[in-house]
């Protein structure tokens, strides 16, 4: 008896499967059977990605083409410049201790959350 650990390979137990075959072919043609398709698999993963990318671009583009259009209806005009040195001195003299909780006044039928 051999013990527990053989000395078989595994191309030696199934001599004529497709993997043992496919082995012995790509010792013989390394470039045909792996690295053709392997640069096949990149060409065509490019192609196929090519729409979605330029899909992306293409929304894109179209939100800068809105912030345009909203530019042109003047929704930028009188606005009122932020300083942040301001706004802080703004919210500081206000007195954020005294306030009261309030709640949200619910639609007929909107779950409000209290559990009765």
């Amino acid at each position: 008896m051999g013990g527990p650990f053989t000395s078989k390979s595994f191309a030696s137990t199934l001599p004529n499967s497709i993997a043992s075959r496919y082995r012995r072919s790509l010792q013989k043609h390394p470039f045909l059977l792996f690295g053709l398709p392997f640069l096949a698999t990149i060409v065509a993963g490019s192609f196929m990605l090519t729409p979605a990318t330029a899909l992306r671009y293409e929304r894109h583009d179209n939100k800068i083409k809105q912030i345009s259009q909203e530019e042109k209806m003047g929704l930028t005009q009188n606005r009122r410049k932020v300083n942040m040195k301001d706004e802080f001195y703004r919210l500081q003299a206000k007195d954020l201790e005294d306030w009261e909780q309030r709640r949200v006044k619910r639609l007929p039928g909107e779950i409000d959350g209290i559990l009765e």
